[in-house]
């Protein structure tokens, strides 16, 4: 059965108390990267408790050839955008460089265009020499999440953290030697679903995630798209 008290009354709550949680990092002036959309709202509660700078980080999943459900990796957005294979689907399935080069720049217009649709053609903010916390609104099984943080280890940021108000153990400790430090709030088990854990759970909006994006933007938290005003 479901916990008859959630957690959280909807993520911008989650995100004050994980931010509670991660103000020991405040000093360090971290990057605050948040996986949209629903990490967002999330995300942004906490750039604003830590005076830190907030940006989006896309994953997005590279399909097998003639199998698109089936990923062989992703890719990371970034200011220096990563490649991360799943070596054993590599190995099994030999698909060619060429294959693989080509996917990857199919999936990277894709970050690019979502990117514009959320922060115009503002640039992604350098990850490395810099503390990261990288900030969903809770995990399940974790693929999406360990993906994005192999690909920031590649940019060798100072310290790498995982911040999510909920996930479950076995999920955690699959990450645990991905990054240097996780902070989760509620680690239920049994674990059904991360919206169990919200009394609100609706899906984020774009036109949320870009209102929070201007907000931010406006206290100094968020990169302002270049040659453009914000809107009041």
């Amino acid at each position: 059965m479901f916990r008859e008290r959630p957690d959280f009354h909807d993520r911008r709550e989650a995100g004050r108390h994980l931010a509670a949680r991660l103000a020991h990092v405040a000093p360090a002036r971290p990057l605050v990267l948040a996986l949209p959309r629903g990490g967002v709202p999330v995300a942004f509660e906490v750039a604003q408790a830590l005076d830190a700078e907030l940006d989006l980080l896309f994953v997005r999943k590279l399909g097998a050839p003639g199998y698109e459900e089936l990923g062989i990796g992703a890719v990371v957005d970034g200011a220096d955008p990563q490649l991360v294979l799943n070596e054993d689907v590599v190995r099994q399935l030999a698909p060619s460089p060429h294959y693989i080069r080509t996917e990857m720049q199919r999936q990277l217009r894709e970050i690019e265009r979502r990117r514009k649709t959320y922060l115009g053609n503002a640039l992604p903010i350098e990850a490395a020499g810099r503390t990261v916390i990288v900030v969903d609104d809770g995990i399940a099984t974790g693929g999406t999440v360990k993906a994005a943080l192999k690909g920031l280890r590649k940019v060798h940021p100072a310290r790498l953290i995982l911040a999510v108000p909920v996930a479950p153990a076995d999920s955690l400790a699959e990450l645990m030697g991905d990054c240097d430090e996780i902070v989760c709030l509620s680690r239920p088990s049994p674990f059904y679903a991360v919206g169990a854990h919200y009394a609100e759970f609706d899906q984020t909006s774009d036109e949320e995630v870009i209102r929070l994006l201007c907000e931010a933007c406006r206290f100094g938290h968020a990169p302002k798209p270049l040659g453009a005003s914000l809107p009041s």
